[in-house]
């Protein structure tokens, strides 16, 4: 069950928020301008990722199960990122999602890198 979900960080939930990432974060360092279309597009993509998620998690608390794996784990540096963007309340409409990640930053090691990756 790990690897299905990690392939599904990487295939759809990363592949989505990327490019909200880039366009939020990158761009603008890079004097850029901000794509909005770009940024609408994905939100739709993740919106729909969350929304499988939001299924799973309401029947377990961790994406393999009900322990904390390297299928969660792998999820917490590109959200990190994502809280440093416009569109940090995205989880707001997932309660389980909201839950599993309010979790996630409750432990000590996701607070550390939390706090690495901070300007």
């Amino acid at each position: 069950m790990v690897d299905v979900w990690l392939e599904v960080e990487a295939h759809q939930y990363t592949a989505a928020l990327s490019p909200i990432l880039f366009e939020c974060l990158i761009h603008p360092m890079l004097g850029g301008a901000t794509d909005q279309k770009v940024i609408d597009d994905n939100l739709v993509k993740i919106k729909n990722v969350l929304a499988v998620y939001e299924a799973h998690l309401s029947k377990s608390k961790y994406l393999a199960g009900d322990s904390l794996s390297l299928a969660d784990l792998n999820h917490v540096s590109v959200t990190l990122c994502l809280a440093a963007t416009p569109y940090a309340s995205l989880f707001d409409a997932y309660p389980h999602v909201k839950a599993w990640w309010t979790d996630l930053l409750a432990r000590p090691s996701v607070q550390k890198v939390a706090a690495l990756m901070k300007p």
